[in-house]
């Protein structure tokens, strides 16, 4: 069982995912954690409600560069529904 604050890595802010109306949010996480781990850590830390935690991982992409080949690192994502209340990562009241 991984930590509640070494299970969350960063959000994930991009147009797509910061549409706060719809209430899901997309964080990056511990390759070792699982959805139980992501939703303690949501609950825990941001005092929310968590309705449903799905997982995707994505393997890191072959690249080339200056003839050497090589591999961007693997990452994993949670996306987070929440059932009620939300999530202000601007830092405002």
């Amino acid at each position: 069982m991984i930590s509640k604050y070494d299970c969350l890595i960063a959000p994930v802010m991009t147009e797509k995912t910061s549409n706060a109306d719809s209430g899901v949010h997309v964080f990056q996480v511990n390759p070792c954690s699982t959805k139980a781990d992501v939703r303690r850590a949501v609950e825990d830390i941001f005092k929310v409600s968590v309705a449903a935690v799905n997982i995707l991982n994505r393997p890191g992409k072959r690249k080339q560069f200056r003839g050497r080949r090589g591999v961007t690192a693997d990452r994993k994502f949670a996306i987070v529904r929440l059932s009620e209340g939300s999530i202000n990562f601007e830092g405002g009241f």
